[in-house]
């Protein structure tokens, strides 16, 4: 619950500068760019200071990001996975534009009693209204830049998008990550029990509830690959508070808490299998048409097979000796070493352990 909370308010805070500052913007171009434009009803010997309208647009700026954070949240955790696409965005459409209606109208209440300006805000006054629709046009514009720029993140990594604009990537560069290769059990057995729809039907709910948690262990998608999802981590983030081995094991949790709804659907039991693994890997730019980053190295390979010795050991995470090194595994777990395998394609023996959770 506290995870949640504190999620709640990063988004809050965020939204609070961003829309204060996209409504002040807004304010200095409309109404402070334009030396010759004045409100019809104004004196034109009364002249308003910057501040007096920049308070307008912190307040609707405030105004705006606790609605938008709160609609935001609400479809983002509850019902996204409920609702269709088209369905969301018409109805986030319809709260939008009711709230704009009333939160414009309140300013222009304000205003008028504030600054002695006599503002159009009896009933219907926006349909006709020229500056409405100016501002519900912008409105628009910022909630699509600031959904970009959350979407861009929550693909590439946050930071990540600003260092492909300005290029970092464009030429290979070598970076430490830790890798975990999350593959589904008996991937097969269940494939050929559900069928090809039920079975991806499947997947996808298994890695709805992996993208829950995710961010709560500062961890990235790097991408999927039918039934298996590749995770990174920075060297930093992912020994913080052993964050790549708590979300393995929150993740089968929360599988285990929707039991009843899988054997309901599917008449299964979903399980998970994970390998996990770290050193140095070449990061960069690949592709014009659907441009990504891609990690290129040997230990995504090994990554990869470390994963696979899961069947081998009848173990469900494992984890290369180089990482286990730099854990500091607290008496939440237990290391099992299974000893030096030569893992497949490989030359020389790589050291694995097998994690518990007490």
């Amino acid at each position: 619950m506290l995870y949640y909370i504190k999620q709640f308010f990063k988004l809050f805070f965020s939204s609070v500068l961003y829309w204060s500052f996209a409504f002040c913007f807004f304010i200095l171009i409309r109404y402070l760019g334009r030396e010759q434009e004045r409100v019809e009803t104004v004196e034109p010997s009364t002249v308003y200071p910057v501040s007096e309208y920049l308070l307008f647009g912190i307040a609707l700026g405030i105004m705006v990001a606790i609605v938008y954070t709160i609609v935001e949240y609400v479809f983002d955790k509850f019902l996204s996975k409920t609702l269709n696409l088209g369905l969301i965005l018409l109805i986030k459409s319809i709260i939008y534009l009711l709230f704009l209606i009333f939160s414009l109208s309140v300013m222009a209440f304000l205003a008028e009693d504030y600054l002695n300006i006599n503002f159009p805000n009896h009933r219907g006054w926006w349909i006709s209204n020229k500056i409405f629709w100016m501002v519900t046009a912008y409105f628009i514009i910022c909630s699509l830049l600031f959904s970009f720029i959350r979407l861009a993140n929550d693909k590439f990594g946050k930071g990540i998008i600003f260092k492909m604009l300005i290029g970092r990537y464009r030429n290979p560069r070598e970076v430490d990550r830790i890798f975990m290769f999350l593959d589904l059990k008996s991937s097969t057995a269940h494939a050929e029990k559900l069928g090809h729809l039920k079975y991806s039907q499947l997947i996808q709910d298994c890695f709805f509830y992996l993208n829950k948690i995710i961010n709560r262990y500062d961890a990235q998608i790097y991408q999927y690959v039918g039934d298996e999802a590749v995770l990174s981590w920075t060297p930093k983030k992912g020994i913080r508070r052993l964050n790549c081995i708590r979300l393995f094991f929150d993740f089968e949790r929360k599988l285990k808490r929707h039991s009843k709804y899988y054997q309901k659907k599917y008449g299964i039991q979903p399980e998970f299998k994970a390998g996990l693994h770290t050193g140095k890997i070449i990061i960069a730019e690949v592709g014009t048409v659907k441009k990504e980053l891609a990690y290129h190295g040997d230990v995504i390979n090994s990554t990869s097979r470390i994963q696979e010795k899961c069947n081998t050991y009848n173990e469900s995470l494992l984890i290369s000796d180089e990482l286990f090194k730099q854990l500091n595994l607290n008496n939440k777990y237990d290391a099992i070493s299974l000893g030096d395998e030569l893992l497949e394609g490989k030359t020389e023996e790589l050291k694995i352990h097998a994690i518990h959770k007490r």
